[in-house]
């Protein structure tokens, strides 16, 4: 089912130490448990501008002398790292990512251009859409081929690679725990309607910025081979129990046939 619960602002407690926030149209993941500690670990940055809006809501939830202690990037897209320098400057602290996102991170490459052709007015919108890449060499941490999350003991990191090379996906065995990033979504992003109304449905990556869908396609198999029992994506509400295990499911099983675009099969 998908969780609802709003606690705090635009954020929803999707459990004791999860805590997703809707940064506009995209969400970020404040990881730590505020009764225990007032430090918190920060998954994706969010929109261009938004700076402002992650910090009050980290001090409403951890108390004002909320203590960021590193950040992890599912991905490099503008919708997950606009935030990213903003935050440096209040919160020095190490970012950690995939070693095949280090390009976008480091200013040596930009983002492929998307794809306009593919149905729906956002994607029509998409070469709008910021693709440059951003320079964070001072705080980039590069993750090893282990899994392991240094400040994450407790999580391991999925490499789910298709919306981009380096895309990653987080998971937490005891509790089946999964931050999917955009590997897949609750809310066409495609359509302006639904991503206006944040209509909840279970779709693939964000198709115009999507570059390898055959990778894209295993990751949702991967990802639902967890089994997990809650998972927050990067776009729309959380989903739990059985509704994530039917949706899917579904969504791995069909993904060829439903998600990938026409004009790119």
């Amino acid at each position: 089912m998908p969780i609802t619960s709003v606690t705090s602002g635009m954020g929803i407690e999707v459990l004791p130490d999860i805590f997703c926030l809707s940064v506009q149209i995209v969400n970020v993941c404040f990881i730590g448990d505020p009764k225990a500690s007032n430090e918190f670990i920060l998954v994706d940055a969010g929109m261009p501008g938004s700076a402002d809006l992650i910090m009050k809501e980290a001090r409403k939830r951890f108390g004002e002398d909320a203590t960021l202690t590193s950040i992890i990037l599912t991905h490099g897209h503008f919708d997950h790292v606009g935030a990213l320098h903003d935050l440096l400057k209040e919160w020095n602290v190490p970012v950690y990512a995939h070693p095949l996102e280090a390009p976008y991170l480091t200013g040596k490459s930009n983002y492929p251009p998307p794809n306009p052709e593919i149905e729906g007015l956002i994607a029509k919108m998409s070469p709008m859409f910021p693709r440059h890449s951003i320079d964070i060499s001072s705080h980039l941490n590069l993750l090893n081929d282990d899994g392991k999350i240094p400040t994450l003991s407790e999580w391991r990191y999925i490499h789910t690679p298709g919306h981009t090379p380096g895309h990653i996906s987080l998971f937490r065995e005891q509790d089946r725990a999964l931050i999917a990033g955009d590997a897949f979504t609750n809310v066409e992003q495609e359509s302006l309607y639904e991503v206006m109304t944040q209509k909840q449905e279970i779709h693939g990556p964000p198709a115009y910025f999507t570059t390898d869908w055959t990778a894209a396609s295993e990751s949702v198999k991967k990802l639902e081979a967890l089994n997990p029992l809650i998972a927050v994506s990067g776009h729309g509400l959380p989903l739990a129990d059985d509704e994530l295990t039917t949706d899917l499911k579904r969504l791995a099983e069909n993904f060829n046939e439903t998600e990938i675009p026409e004009n790119v099969k």
